[in-house]
């Protein structure tokens, strides 16, 4: 007989893991599952060698474009899931991005709920994780009361780029980052503002990952219980087609069931679509709730370029992912279409200059000048943009991306700001920075694959996130998007993972 739970959730990311957490107090039997292990803590995490060159630890094998291309994504599955290894910038979505927000290559579909119905989620998302910024200085900050914490400091190279930016008009202001740090008693705080946050696992559990956030408070609970190593392969449905009535898992190359009253998956948008798509059955036949046949389509991953620009001065800078800049995220007063976001990226060191200018004579040199920014522009959803599952299990991804213009103009603007930034027109062979737009094995910003809306005939999920087509089985990761933005999508995420933990914490109530 299999093991009966409250409530499984599949996935320890920003998505399950706060959801987790959240439901942790109800005294719910609650089974978190992970398909990884835990991040191994080991000096290699702050390796660039290991994290770049050697991809140590990618562990999503391999999966395949369109044209049946591999590629190695940038997928994490371990407990935390892509948190353990993400920036944590955590934006709240512009509040006009709720709304329709016209485009170059066409319009950005509004959500079914507004920004006010996510703000006090937002609220409850930043004091979790940590969030340190200062509320209005972005010029396109929404509402909301002040962070609890004040702002990440800018090192002395950055903060004279802040102030060069100020007299090129533009309105520079610090990210809001979710690290454990307070900057007013540095001994006592688990961050040391090292080089190696972005991109990277912190070795000094500084970082606010859903693992250290979420995982291992709600884990304090007797009434929940982590299994690992735990990959979901299929869900199965009672004879109507109307509940999940079986979770189907493979650990340790063993077959294991579980059931529960609700079932929450949380696999990261693409994963979440193929489990959906790989538990197709005669009541589904075309995937596990997909009688829309939304789920799968209108994959989102954002245009994002990683740009190098070289100053003319050394920037000794270490912790350098404090600045953004939002001034064209919705134009630029010349064209009539957003450009989107940019924002100051982790310090290069000579090993990662040297992947993106291998001929250079001095990667070292250059990295001591390094200004280091990622560029991002909304990509909308398309309906050719999908998840598939192939027979052999692998997932397939078909993608075009939308919007390149706009991701274009963005770019000249930042090449444009190179002489006001003090920095080097000519890097190398006549470039005026380093790096590019990356491809689609960058996965890290995925969303809009199992969209939430009103309407069952157009969207997968009704606005609790619950699929329309059965009564139990919710998604709570980035999956549920209408739109991408052009912000870092994890902070929505966690808010609305707290959303629908509070409407699960009632129904589990009433279901008494």
């Amino acid at each position: 007989m299999p093991e009966h739970y409250d409530v499984i959730v599949i996935g320890s990311g920003a998505g399950g893991g706060t959801l987790t957490w959240a439901l942790a107090p109800t005294g719910k039997r609650i089974l978190l599952l992970e398909r990884g292990g835990w991040y191994p803590r080991e000096k290699e995490n702050w390796d660039s060698v290991s994290v770049w060159g050697k991809l140590r630890y990618r562990n999503a094998g391999r999966w395949v474009d369109q044209n049946g291309k591999e590629f190695n994504p940038k997928q994490h599955y371990y407990v935390g899931g892509n948190t353990k290894v993400y920036g944590a910038v955590l934006f709240r979505m512009r509040e006009r991005d709720f709304g329709p927000v016209y485009h170059v290559d066409g319009v950005s579909p509004a959500w079914p709920l507004s920004y006010s119905d996510f703000a006090p989620w937002y609220a409850k998302a930043e004091r979790l994780y940590h969030v340190h910024g200062e509320r209005g200085v972005d010029p396109l900050d929404p509402p909301g009361d002040s962070y609890a914490y004040p702002p990440m400091s800018h090192e002395p190279r950055i903060e004279e780029l802040a102030h060069d930016l100020k007299g090129a008009g533009l309105t520079p202001f610090p990210l809001p980052l979710g690290i454990m740090i307070d900057e007013a008693q540095p001994e006592k705080s688990p961050c040391i503002r090292c080089s190696t946050c972005d991109g990277f696992a912190c070795l000094v559990r500084a970082k606010a990952d859903a693992q250290l956030v979420c995982v291992e408070p709600a884990l304090q609970h007797p009434n929940v219980t982590l299994r690992t190593n735990a990959r979901v392969t299929r869900l199965e449905t009672s004879p109507d087609g109307r509940s999940v009535s079986k979770v189907v898992v493979e650990r340790d190359g063993e077959r294991e069931e579980y059931t529960a009253d609700v079932v929450a998956v949380s696999c990261g948008a693409i994963n979440s679509a193929a489990l959906l798509l790989a538990s197709a059955n005669e009541r589904h036949p075309a995937g596990l709730g997909n009688s829309s046949g939304v789920v799968g389509r209108n994959l989102m991953l954002h245009n994002n370029s990683s740009l190098i620009a070289i100053s003319k001065v050394p920037n000794p800078t270490v912790f350098e992912k404090t600045l953004g800049i939002n001034d064209f995220y919705y134009g630029d007063g010349e064209w009539d279409y957003p450009l989107g976001a940019m924002q100051m990226l982790g310090k290069s060191d000579a090993f990662t200059i040297s992947l993106d200018a291998p001929d250079a004579d001095d990667p070292a040199d250059l990295a001591a000048h390094s200004l280091d920014f990622w560029l991002t522009t909304e990509d909308l959803p398309r309906w050719g943009n999908r998840v598939e599952v192939e027979r052999d299990g692998r997932v397939k991804l078909t993608y075009e991306p939308t919007n390149l213009e706009a991701h274009d103009r963005l770019r000249a603007k930042f090449r444009s700001l190179l002489d006001a930034m003090r920095c080097k027109e000519d890097v190398i062979d006549r470039s005026t920075y380093l790096g590019g737009r990356l491809g689609v094995s960058g996965v890290a910003h995925q969303n809009g694959t199992v969209r939430f809306g009103h309407d069952p005939t157009t969207s997968a999920l009704d606005p609790n996130c619950r699929m329309h087509d059965l009564d139990n089985l919710y998604v709570v990761d980035s999956s549920f998007f209408a739109s991408s933005s052009a912000v870092n999508p994890t902070l929505t995420i966690i808010a609305n993972a707290l959303r629908v933990a509070d409407h699960l914490a009632q129904r589990l109530e009433s279901a008494r």
